[in-house]
């Protein structure tokens, strides 16, 4: 079942009205937030002029991070699953040569 009511909120002193769904309130509120830090982050720089062009540098800035993440957080599972796969193999050696220990015994 779809709850979405309109939820006002202001992204850079504009109100915009977003359906949402009462339980993701809150979420919506914390991007809004997040948002609106950006976003001025990018206006006073007074490197980019309108709101237009704010709003596309700071997606672009975010889509940039979240990229970044992304491909750090990519390459921390690769060296966890490498790490993981060569403690089995050295587990399974060892496994392996107990037995044979056992059975030469």
């Amino acid at each position: 079942m779809n709850d979405s009511k309109p939820v006002a909120v202001n992204i850079l002193d504009k109100e915009y009205l977003i359906s949402c769904n009462d339980d993701e309130r809150e979420q919506l509120h914390t991007a809004v937030t997040f948002l609106n830090m950006k976003m001025k982050e990018v206006k006073e720089s007074g490197k980019v002029i309108g709101s237009e062009r704010v709003a596309v540098m700071t997606a672009l800035n975010i889509s940039h991070e979240l990229l970044a993440y992304k491909r750090h957080n990519a390459d921390y599972t690769n060296s966890i699953d490498k790490t993981i796969t060569r403690l089995k193999n050295k587990l399974d050696e060892a496994l392996t040569n107990g037995k044979q220990l056992e059975i030469h015994q």
